[in-house]
């Protein structure tokens, strides 16, 4: 005969998979939009740094979010990109990204971004030659782990470790940043 707490956790293990059914959506048709909560490159011409962070895809964002680094050093014409992502690595490629947009805040597969770090201006402008250093000598670039780390939680966790004068402060669902340490 089993314990009640035996049982307990049968039955959230089961609810759980049940409900992750129930809203898994088709990644390939999740939103990718722009939140509309980037400055536009043509008319910002000041240095921005921000860091962006939204649900997981699927069940995982009942629990943990993505995280991504966004730079424009001042005038240019496009925001750099900094994300990892796993699928990546399943295909041979680094799981560091590197793009460049004018969108950088676009929905993470349906989920709406939000800004956890955002610096304009002169300390941007000071700040952007240090993560490019950064995220040039991050130990992690090829690899991810879902749990506990190196993840997409563990980059931008990183990065402010190196580059101490951003002041980030990972959410707490930043599930792997603390692999960084």
């Amino acid at each position: 005969m089993m314990n009640n707490s035996l049982k307990a956790m049968c039955i959230l293990l089961v609810s759980v998979f049940s409900l992750s059914a129930c809203t898994t959506k088709d990644w390939r048709r999740a939103s990718r939009e722009s939140a509309g909560i980037a400055a536009d490159p043509a008319t910002q011409k000041q240095a921005i740094i921000e860091v962006y962070a939204a649900d997981a895809f699927s069940w995982r964002g009942w629990f943990a979010v993505h995280t991504w680094i966004a730079i424009k050093p001042e005038n240019a014409a496009s925001y750099t990109v900094y994300e990892v992502v796993g699928w990546r690595v399943k295909r041979g490629l680094p799981a560091l990204r590197e793009y460049q947009t004018t969108t950088p805040d676009t929905y993470w597969y349906g989920a709406r971004p939000e800004k956890i770090l955002s610096l304009h201006g002169q300390k941007a402008a000071e700040l952007i030659p240090k993560i490019k250093t950064a995220v040039s000598h991050y130990p992690w670039a090829n690899d991810y782990t879902l749990f506990p780390g190196p993840n997409s939680n563990t980059f931008p966790a990183w990065v402010g470790l190196q580059v101490k004068e951003l002041g980030l402060k990972m959410p707490f669902r930043a599930i792997g940043s603390g692999y960084a340490d």
